[in-house]
């Protein structure tokens, strides 16, 4: 089934404010949810809303709580999310982070003990459209095992790299993980098995099936030992910067909450436009491998899922949508 953005837009915040939101975060929160299954990141958008709802019943996220400056050196500033919305808090943090790099031409927001920010990329896009260079990183909870080991030990912490652009913006958004959980999950609920391997079933055995790597909580690091490495060097950034908590202590109490990210802007006198389309078209040249049947920048995808949305409709699993209308 297909929901036409304003429409979902207006449901979500309608849920929203019946747990008692505040009128400009409902707004907010529900504009960024809907924005992330417009363009097609379903997994961090309406199939995830669900599970919002349940973090602030649970009681796991403030819907009053705002983030506050504690501290600032330079044009790094330290913030304390307070358990509030995720993606609320990132939304802001990234504002100040553009606010910052307009004034000074770069500028480093540092959060923690924040909540999940649903879709990096969301902040990624916000940076561009601001026509700034856009970085942002978060830990996570465990959920890789490390490059020799078993059990989930290391995040699948994505990383964000954002670079303005006429034509569309280059917006790289991934997990650390080959596939984030949230993939796994629209597949399992799709029937669709991974095209590589995507982790470890509960035997030890490499998987394409996304609901076997989901029971096992075993996801393969992308790059094998070169995504365990990113995946622990982000975290000790995040974790020694901001004195906020480890993938180790987020684990240890079993829900992805109290999370720490970093948000950088960069806003150059100059973008050498030129340069990023020589760099896109000289890709984009490559004959294509067989079976493939394009060669895509990062973002390119989300672009067209955003139009051909606009148009047809937002798709939503019915099991999903009825779930959602049982929060009204």
């Amino acid at each position: 089934m297909r929901i036409h953005f304003a429409d979902l837009e207006k449901i979500l915040k309608q849920i929203l404010l019946k747990l008692a939101f505040p009128e400009h975060k409902a707004t907010l929160c529900a504009r960024i949810f809907a924005q992330n299954s417009l363009d097609g990141v379903y997994s961090h958008g309406v199939n995830r809303f669900p599970l919002f709802v349940q973090y602030v019943r649970e009681g796991l996220i403030d819907i009053h709580a705002e983030p506050e400056l504690t501290g600032k050196n330079g044009l790094v500033e330290y913030w304390h999310g307070h358990s509030g919305p995720g993606v609320y808090n990132a939304h802001k943090a990234m504002e100040r982070a553009i606010e910052l790099a307009k004034e000074n031409g770069i500028g480093c927001v540092m959060l923690h003990h924040t909540n999940h920010w649903m879709r990096g990329g969301a902040y990624g896009w916000q940076a561009a459209d601001a026509g700034c260079v856009g970085i942002c990183f978060t830990n996570t909870i465990a959920n890789m095992p490390p490059w020799g080991g078993k059990d989930a030990r290391i995040g699948n912490n994505p990383l964000v790299i954002a670079v303005p652009r006429a034509q569309g913006h280059v917006v790289l958004d991934m997990a650390l993980s080959q596939y984030a959980y949230g993939k796994l999950q629209e597949n399992a609920l799709s029937n669709k098995s991974l095209a590589v391997p995507g982790g470890y079933d509960k035997d030890g055995n490499l998987s394409t099936n996304p609901g076997h790597i989901i029971e096992s909580f075993r996801a393969l690091p992308i790059g094998f030992w070169k995504g365990h490495g990113l995946s622990l060097m982000l975290d000790i950034l995040l974790t020694s910067l901001t004195g906020g908590l480890s993938v180790a202590k987020i684990t240890e109490s079993g829900k992805e909450a109290n999370l720490s990210q970093c948000f950088i802007c960069i806003s150059p006198n100059q973008l050498h436009q030129q340069q990023v389309e020589e760099i896109i078209a000289f890709t984009k040249s490559s004959p294509l491998a067989k079976d493939a049947d394009n060669i895509l920048y990062p973002g390119e995808q989300a672009l067209r899922k955003r139009h051909e949305n606009e148009k047809e409709g937002i798709p939503v699993h019915e099991s999903v949508w009825e779930e959602i209308l049982a929060l009204q």
